[in-house]
């Protein structure tokens, strides 16, 4: 994940006669991978606070301060 996309593929692509579907699979991959990313995000997050929630349960503030933490690191990524 995290392809790195540039502007000037994108008009590359466009710029080929009778090409159109290099840049609509050029585009497809594009949002592919964001949506791949919101997804693996998403449940990243999910997984993260299930374990807060049980090291909480658990008193266990070592594995609640990592866990936080990782979130918290997740979150400023956006």
């Amino acid at each position: 994940m995290d392809k790195q996309y540039s502007y000037a593929d994108f008009l590359k692509a466009m710029g080929q006669t009778g090409k159109e579907s290099s840049a609509e699979k050029l585009l497809n991959e594009i949002y592919l991978d964001m949506f791949l990313n919101i997804i693996h995000r998403e449940q990243s997050s999910y997984r993260l606070l299930k374990l807060i929630d049980e090291a909480l349960d658990q008193k266990d503030q070592v594995s609640f301060m990592k866990y936080t933490k990782a979130l918290q690191q997740l979150q400023s990524t956006k």
